[in-house]
This record gives C-alpha cells, sequence and structure tokens, in this order.
C-alpha cells in the first residue's frame, strides 16, 4: 500500500473516530464532555493534516507544510489537554508554547529559509515532547485510577513518541527527507510513518472511550455503594461488609463489634432550623465519625439520623471506650450553619458479637436495645448491651 493510499484510510478511520466521538457527546457525563471535545477536536486537528500531507506535492510548500505540521503539533498538543481535562488537572497557558514555537520554526524553515533537516527535528522534537509529557499524565495522574485502557493509552503514546524521535533521527543521519517514494531509499518508513502515526488517533481514540467507559462504571458503582449526603458507605454496603466480617469472626473465634449511633434530638434540629441544616447536621456527624475511626473501622449511614460504626478490635481493644471516642468528637466539635450555632451530641449503642448470635440483624438489635437505653437515661451517651 502506497503513503497517499495510507493518508486516505487513516484519514477515513479518523473522521470516523471524530464522529463518533461527537454522536456520544451528549451522552457523556458532564464531568467527561469536556476531555471528549478536545479529544475531538484534536482527531480532527490529525485528520486534517493527513489530507494535507496527501495532497503535499500538489500546493507550494510553504503553504502547507507549516499548515500541516502544525495540525500535527496543535492535534498531539490537545490529546495532551483532554488529558489533562480528564485527570480534572486546570488548564495552563504554557502548554502551547511548543506547538506555537513549533509552527513559528516550520514557517521559517518551509517558506522564508527553507531547511528540511531543521524542519523535520523540530517538529519531531515538539511530538515527541508533547506524547511524553502525555504519557507521564496517564502514568502519574488519575488519582489512583489503575484501568487497563489507561496504561494501554500510555504505551501507545510512548511507543510512537519514540518512533518520532527514531523517524527524524533517521532521516538526519541517511540524509533522507520524507516522500511517497515507495522503491527509493527510506521508503519503509514513508510507509510506515503515516500508519504508525495514525494509531494514536485511531487506537488512541478506542482507548479514551473505554477509559471515559470505565470512569462512568465506577461512578456508578460509588453512587450505588455510597449514602448521597454523607458520603459514607450506605445501608446496603453497610450490611454487605458487615456479613462478610460477622461470617469471618465466627469462622476464626473472633468477635465482632459494631457501635449503632443516633443523632440527639435531631428531629428538633430540623423543626427549629430546617431541613437544609439538619442535612448539614448530619455531614457534620459523618465527618467526625469518620475522622475518629481507626485502623479497619468501618463507618456507614444506616439510614435517617443513624450511623454504624464496625468496630476494629485490634485498634479499640475496649468497644465501649470506642463508643465514647465517637461520642466525645462528636460533642467537641463546634457546629454552625446557615446562622445557627448548635451543639450537637449522639447517644450510642454498642454490641460484641456473642456465642449465641447467629446473624449480624441479631447484633444489629442488640446495639439497638442499648441505644435506647442510652436515650433513656438522658442521651448523649454511650451503653453497652
Amino acid at each position: 500500500m502506497d503513503p497517499i493510499t495510507i493518508f486516505i484510510v487513516a484519514t477515513l478511520m479518523m473522521l470516523a473516530n471524530g464522529g463518533v466521538l461527537g454522536l456520544m457527546h451528549k451522552d457523556l457525563p458532564v464531568s467527561l464532555q469536556p476531555c471528549a471535545e478536545t479529544w475531538r477536536i484534536a482527531t480532527l486537528l490529525l485528520a486534517g493534516s493527513a489530507v494535507l500531507y496527501a495532497v503535499q506535492y500538489e500546493l507550494p510548500l510553504g503553504l502547507v507544510s507549516p499548515m500541516a505540521n502544525g495540525m500535527v503539533m496543535l492535534g498531539c498538543t490537545g490529546y495532551w489537554r483532554a488529558l489533562r481535562q480528564f485527570d480534572g488537572v486546570p488548564d495552563r497557558w504554557w502548554m502551547w508554547l511548543p506547538a506555537l514555537a513549533g509552527i513559528g520554526g516550520v514557517v521559517w524553515f518551509a517558506g522564508v529559509q527553507p531547511d528540511t533537516p531543521s524542519r523535520i527535528l523540530l517538529l519531531s522534537g515538539v511530538v515527541a515532547f508533547v506524547l511524553m509529557a502525555g504519557t507521564l499524565q496517564l502514568v502519574r495522574g488519575g488519582t489512583g485510577e489503575r484501568a487497563r485502557s489507561r496504561k494501554a493509552l500510555a504505551g501507545l503514546f510512548f511507543l510512537v513518541g519514540l518512533f518520532v524521535l527514531f523517524r527524524a533521527g533517521y532521516f538526519l543521519v541517511r540524509r533522507v527527507g520524507p516522500s511517497f517514494d515507495i522503491t527509493g531509499e527510506g521508503a519503509w518508513i514513508n510507509t510506515a510513518s503515516p500508519l504508525i502515526t495514525a494509531l494514536l488517533p485511531v487506537v488512541g481514540t478506542t482507548a479514551f472511550l473505554f477509559m471515559c467507559s470505565q470512569r462512568i462504571g465506577r461512578q456508578w458503582e460509588r453512587a450505588a455503594a455510597t449514602d448521597y449526603l454523607t458520603g459514607l458507605a450506605n445501608r446496603r454496603t453497610l450490611l454487605a461488609e458487615g456479613e462478610n466480617r460477622f461470617a469471618t469472626a465466627r469462622r476464626g473465634g473472633a468477635h465482632l463489634a459494631l457501635a449503632l449511633v443516633d443523632v440527639d434530638h435531631f428531629k428538633a434540629i430540623n423543626d427549629g432550623h430546617g431541613h437544609a441544616v439538619g442535612d448539614k447536621a448530619l455531614q457534620h456527624v459523618a465527618r467526625q465519625l469518620q475522622a475518629t475511626a481507626r485502623g479497619l473501622d468501618f463507618v456507614a449511614r444506616h439510614g435517617g439520623e443513624e450511623f454504624v460504626v464496625l468496630l476494629d478490635l485490634g485498634q479499640h481493644g475496649d468497644p465501649q471506650a470506642a463508643g465514647e471516642r465517637l461520642r466525645q468528637a462528636v460533642a467537641g466539635a463546634p457546629f454552625s450553619a446557615d446562622g445557627a450555632s448548635l451543639t450537637i451530641t449522639i447517644s450510642a449503642g454498642v454490641a460484641l458479637q456473642a456465642d449465641g448470635d447467629t446473624t449480624l440483624d441479631q447484633l444489629l438489635r442488640r446495639a439497638d436495645d442499648a441505644l435506647y437505653a442510652a436515650k433513656r437515661s438522658g442521651r448523649n451517651r454511650v451503653e453497652l448491651a
């Protein structure tokens, strides 16, 4: 296949990928739309450069070379920007400096003082720099994300960046230039160049879409497992984690301990200050419980104004003392919202898994009995079942 045909096929595939991204744009979450839009524009820039490369000998070099090379540098920078947007990294004006400097240099070496080796070296240096920056973003960014699509895209950025540098070195050492000649010296690299560089907008776009899909999947998983108001684990996740710990404790001859926590006089907070303040009060309590957690403690919202803390006895030792630390953390933390300054306290019932407990529900019921005992005794206290 000759290079012109490769450029045409690559252009069609790039346009198809750009079209798919455009069709999917409105279906993506708002948080992913900016990076998808940037990626699509970058892909279309590379498609435009492929068209110009295919007709470069039909137009003046001083016109087509800066346009085609400029589109490549801007397109690769756009991919870098899209990855930063995907990871929530703010835009920086200096990101565009390599591409802008490269465009200026190409204009000079193509139209003012023609120099093919300098033009190739400049273009390759800018593109390789931007692709390596994208590789680092994929490797170091992502806040702990380890999706295979992310690793695949990082490998693709790195390999294409290496090829760009190798290509420049080959042309400079062999003293040949890029052309559509498929018989002379350098024919193989002239044929390979459009094939390998097209991997980024074609295969890379597929990997990017998989990254978006996996991000959406993780967001749905978190939403299904998390309480929307407090950010803690929800009741569904609590029961799954509790059943697992309960069964593990029974098999190992150990004991599970938990604290059932209730916000004191919560109805009075809602009635006296409004539901908005009540919601902020629940968020306040959730933060204090989470901050006081130790080791493998697991904090969850049980429902309404109730919370459950699965206690790590290896860290606490005495379950009642652990409950007391939770109570003190909430009582000692000042709370104010919408002009209201309130003293918020909690009552807690703590239960330790007994030999007669055969289900987690039995343990929760005993903790609930202890909680009501704490409330009957005046609230802002901890009772052991």
